[in-house]
């Protein structure tokens, strides 16, 4: 233990001053990553029409297809840049991300039709694949000290991506439902060249890994989860926190229209002060939590607050009662950072990429698979036979049995242990 935390506190000396501007780097990549799925909400339905010339319910089949397309390429090539970059670094698998992304906004810009525009979210869906170099990024720079509070700032810069992307399609398409693509792609692009300018590489020579193509897909990085004690378990965790949150998020919009009533601005502002919440939470208070309470108490204490959180809002016959569940909710983002802060100190440096990688295909599995699972709750508890239940949100009560799982596996599998224990 004494000598993963002497590395550790080496790395740090090593980085020195450059160090913040290396992380906010990596945090405007990660940024820009989640941008590319947000941006396109406000417009993409408006741009598909007018490509197409279809109506509303030809557009959404044609959205859907696109959006399981992107979490496609998120579960091949996720694992992929992971083992890249365990290779030959993470500044190159950044810098080509980021402007491979600008790249992919101009053609999304300019598509002339379906065909292109279809490419321009396959190149989207691949880039923003090499959130596992990033997270792998952070593993290196950060001590075991600082390692979730810089988490917490990693995902807060995911949330941040959240809350941006929608808002900044919605204003910018409001001149042009082709503006926020250029306008991203600048943005990305100027991201691209201060990390070319100024990011140093945060994997030495000497700590890289041969890379194979044995490692480098789903299945291979999967392995590695059951390489080191505890590492399935606490994968598990991830992957059930990650499932049980799409019981809000895939039916937000229309649970809030059909219990509440509300409409279209509502649940914009609505969403964009959760957003801010948990920007707030993960960026200031998920080191706190894991110093006050170390990692497995982050963890154990952010799981139940959001468990709690989806059963009180699933069940809220009120708006202040469901307000005060999304609350909660946000409190529950101490959960992730210290969660990721446990995985990477089990795993050797040489392996962070992979490792990344393989937690990235949970992300595209749930994307692939969460939405349909809970929209289908959702309409058979609303006009299926589950009517009669007189539960709306039954989807957010299965949610929070998931993390009552979740929280379970955390109370086995979050206790400290030595680093690098092979099972």
């Amino acid at each position: 233990m004494g000598i993963a935390v002497s590395e550790g506190n080496s790395r740090a000396r090593l980085f020195g001053k450059g160090r913040p501007a290396a992380l906010g780097f990596v945090y405007a990549a990660i940024l820009m990553n989640v941008t590319s799925m947000g941006v396109i909400i406000p417009v993409f339905p408006s741009l598909l029409k007018g490509i197409t010339g279809t109506d509303d319910a030809h557009a959404a089949v044609i959205s859907g297809f696109f959006a399981a397309t992107w979490s496609l390429m998120q579960l091949i090539f996720a694992p992929w840049f992971g083992a890249i970059s365990d290779r030959f670094g993470r500044r190159p698998v950044l810098l080509v991300s980021m402007f491979g992304l600008a790249f992919d906004y101009v053609i999304m810009a300019l598509a002339p039709n379906l065909a292109w525009l279809f490419i321009g979210r396959v190149i989207a869906g691949i880039t923003a694949a090499s959130g596992s170099a990033a997270g792998a990024y952070v593993a290196d720079v950060s001590t075991p000290e600082d390692r979730a509070k810089n988490f917490g700032r990693f995902m807060a810069a995911a949330n941040a991506g959240i809350v941006l992307g929608p808002a900044l399609g919605g204003i910018a398409g409001h001149f042009d439902p082709r503006a926020p693509f250029w306008l991203a792609a600048g943005l990305s692009f100027a991201n691209g060249v201060f990390g070319l300018l100024v990011v140093p590489e945060s994997l030495p020579a000497e700590k890289r890994a041969p890379f194979r193509w044995a490692s480098a897909n789903a299945i291979g990085s999967l392995r590695l989860l059951f390489s080191y004690k505890g590492l399935a378990g606490l994968s598990a965790v991830i992957f059930l926190n990650q499932f049980a949150a799409m019981s809000f998020n895939s039916i937000f919009n229309f649970y809030m229209s059909y219990r509440f009533g509300w409409k279209e601005l509502q649940m914009g502002i609505f969403l964009m002060g959760l957003g801010g919440a948990n920007v707030f939470v993960q960026s200031q208070m998920s080191g706190l939590a894991a110093r006050r309470l170390g990692d497995r108490g982050a963890v154990l204490a952010g799981l139940g607050c959001a468990c709690l959180a989806l059963m009180v809002m699933g069940l809220a016959p009120w708006m202040p009662l469901f307000v005060v569940g999304t609350l909660l909710l946000s409190f529950s983002g101490v959960a992730g950072p210290a969660v990721q802060s446990l995985m990477t100190q089990r795993v050797d440096e040489t392996e962070q990429g992979r490792l990344q990688g393989a937690m990235s295909i949970f992300l595209g599995l749930t994307g692939l698979v969460a939405p349909i699972c809970f929209t289908q709750v959702f309409s058979w508890s609303t006009t299926g036979a589950g009517r009669t239940l007189g539960q709306p949100g039954l989807s957010m009560v299965c949610g929070a049995a998931l993390l009552l799982a979740a929280l379970l596996a955390a109370y086995f599998f979050a206790r400290p242990t030595a680093p690098h224990g092979h099972d």
